[in-house]
């Protein structure tokens, strides 16, 4: 796992300065690879390429990058892991070409070999893998920026004052003189209505996410910025896979699927770097260490973490699990002051305004896990292919109510219940042992008045409704909802949801969040949930094998239960959620009302103050409880706070 940055300047430049700027570039992003640093440049081409190692597969200077292929056509910085790359070295020394002779046994040498023999695009199809690299072709001069299928590794690009920018992070574009960073505000209300910035944007103006599946070639003298053309598309699998699902055999699916996970887990192990795994004792978490230990050699190391407050700690379930399993097993328990320690750093680590309050307990198992291992797998992904969010399993009831009952009367039931204070819910939460339960019956109560699937899933995921309201000195318009028009093969709301969450949820939220997370503490993340090769298998899975008599990812439970007794596993979905309303009220409280003073809002010109203000002085008072729609607003303020000081 690494970081990767450079640019490409048409009107050329002093190959020496040019290697002291993409040097400096790389130093921004040094905490993703934290081993070596390389830089190349060619002054002629205008283009400079830049690399931070986090060394996980050949440890020797073999693995140095920017890398060369065996010809010296092409150069390379990459980020990322080729989980297949036994087997495109053994295809490739079977193809002839005298790659025997290899320098060293990392993936990297091994994908610049396939580029060699079998060019770009027919290596794509063959990877099986997470990446983001950057490809410079010396004969072609044309630079490919490349993205892994489900959007694992991040890889921001865009022209800024007549230079072409890319880097792992936004931090990475930073440095270079010609980066501009005018905040798109119609990105800011997105991050405000979602909690994340959703790709292709990013927080600043020409600088774009590359869309996962896809790759990006541009050339040189004359450079334009074409359409990153797709190799691979999630939105075909869903479709494909619908279309073509498997027999309805459930015997034969589970086999399968096991079949199909096992290899994904067992190829994803492979390190040269001590290796364990994210354990929350949730059916996805505890589905891949039973496949990890089923396969390991002595006890796989596996970390949690939980919490004193109700409602919120999972840390006894991922105990029972990791005992049950024979695991090596560490636990850390979060206290308001582990979140005011992570909370000052959550911009600097996120780049961009970024709003899912799990982004804390991420980070701080991310720095404990790293305190013990270098690589650690997680149950990423489970949920959006396997039908695991709560959200899915109430769709259909939510939806079958609604139609029996007429609009006006579905909006009064829900103005009724959006109205009782949180202090009267919270006593009914806590005897229930839920947490957050004011905010959970608003959002219910919005979630009564939808008119389709579609719009209750916008309704379910959205944290500010309106958010261009609370923007100073705009006529911005939110472009038009992406989830409206999904493909009609999708009939069910369930699998509706669970595209677009698979489609955007999770490349632009959960998986940024580890990715940061992780890479801010140095340590290598992996997902054998999305190797390519069973998010395709899952999405031709019949509904009824993901969702069954009420209880999501039902064939992936008949995996776990052949590993974990039921008794450890069986109980409602909790989430890796943190108590952030009642820390707003408490630790965080001067903090935030900081970030919030209504002078402050009204002088940075971004946000309003009254409509926020009248909502945090509601929270403060106990009567709602607005915690994430605080959050996506704190976040951007801290944000900003960072930008000014830089």
């Amino acid at each position: 796992m690494c970081g990767i940055a450079g640019f490409l300047d048409p009107s050329g430049f002093n190959a020496d300065e040019a290697a002291t700027l993409a040097r400096r570039m790389a130093t921004a992003i040094a905490h993703r690879g934290p081993d070596d640093e390389g830089v190349w440049v060619d002054g002629d081409a205008g283009v400079a390429l830049a690399h931070r190692r986090l060394s996980i597969l050949d440890l020797s200077p073999a693995g140095h990058q920017p890398m060369h292929s065996r010809s010296g056509r092409y150069v390379i910085v990459y980020n990322g892991e080729i989980y297949n790359h036994h087997d495109l070295k053994a295809e490739v020394e079977r193809a002839g070409k005298g790659e025997s002779l290899w320098v060293g046994h990392s993936d990297t040498e091994v994908l610049l070999a396939a580029v060699e023999l079998w060019g770009l695009e027919l290596t794509l199809r063959k990877l099986v893998g997470m990446f983001a690299f950057g490809l410079w072709d010396r004969t072609t001069r044309t630079l490919s920026l490349v993205r892994d299928r489900m959007g694992e590794k991040p890889l921001y690009y865009g022209w800024q004052g007549g230079v072409f920018l890319f880097g792992s992070e936004l931090k990475a574009l930073k440095p270079h003189p010609a980066f501009i960073g005018e905040v798109d505000r119609t990105a800011l209300a997105l991050q405000l209505q979602y909690c994340y910035v959703p790709a292709p944007r990013s927080i600043y103006k020409g600088i774009r996410k590359l869309l996962p599946g896809t790759a990006l070639i541009i050339g040189c003298p004359h450079p334009e910025l074409p359409a990153p053309r797709p190799y691979w598309s999630l939105g075909s699998v869903i479709a494909d896979g619908i279309a073509n699902p498997v027999p309805d055999d459930d015997a034969g699916a589970l086999r399968q699927l096991e079949t199909l996970l096992a290899d994904a887990v067992g190829r994803q192990m492979e390190s040269d770097v001590p290796l364990g795994a994210f354990l929350s004792g949730g059916i996805d978490s505890s589905a891949i260490v039973a496949l990890m230990q089923s396969q390991a050699t002595r006890p796989v190391k596996t970390f949690t973490v939980g919490f004193r407050e109700h409602g919120y700690d999972e840390a006894g379930y991922a105990a029972a699990v990791a005992g049950h399993l024979g695991t090596e097993h560490t636990e850390l328990y979060v206290q308001a002051k582990d979140a005011l320690d992570i909370v000052p750093r959550l911009p600097e680590l996120y780049d961009e305004p970024f709003a899912d309050a799990s982004q804390i307990p991420t980070a701080l198992i991310a720095r404990l896990t790293r305190n013990h291992v270098t690589v650690a797998l997680s149950g990423d992904g489970g949920d959006e292919l396997f039908g695991g969010y709560t959200r899915y399993l109430a769709a259909r009831s939510i939806l079958a109510g609604a139609a029996s009952v007429p609009a006006p009367l579905r909006r009064l039931a829900g103005a009724a219940l959006a109205a009782f204070p949180d202090t009267m819910l919270a006593v009914a939460g806590r005897s229930l042992r839920i947490a957050d339960a004011g905010e959970k019956v608003r959002k219910f109560a919005d979630a009564v008045s939808a008119r389709d699937a579609m719009d209750l899933y916008c309704r379910l995921v959205t944290t500010w409704t309106d958010p261009v309201a609370i923007l100073q000195h705009t006529d911005e318009s939110l472009p038009a909802d992406t989830f409206s028009s999904f493909d009609p093969l999708l009939h069910d709301a369930e699998q509706r949801m669970m595209a677009c969450d698979a489609l955007s949820y999770l490349p632009d939220d959960i998986l940024v969040k580890v990715d940061r997370a992780s890479m801010g503490a140095g340590l290598e993340t992996r997902a054998p949930f999305l190797d390519h090769r069973v998010v395709e298998f899952a999405w031709r899975l019949p509904l009824e094998m993901k969702i069954r008599s009420g209880q999501g990812k039902w064939l992936l439970r008949q995996v776990l239960y052949n590993r974990v007794p039921k008794a450890l596993l069986d109980r409602p979905k909790a989430g890796f959620r943190v108590p952030i309303g009642s820390w707003l009220c408490g630790p965080l409280q001067d903090w935030a009302e900081s970030l919030l003073d209504a002078g402050r809002l009204q002088g940075e010109g971004f946000l309003r103050p009254q409509p926020i203000r009248e909502l945090w002085e509601q929270h403060r008072s106990g009567k709602h409880s607005s915690s994430n729609q605080l959050w996506a607003v704190l976040m951007f303020q801290a944000w900003l706070e960072q930008e000014k000081s830089l």
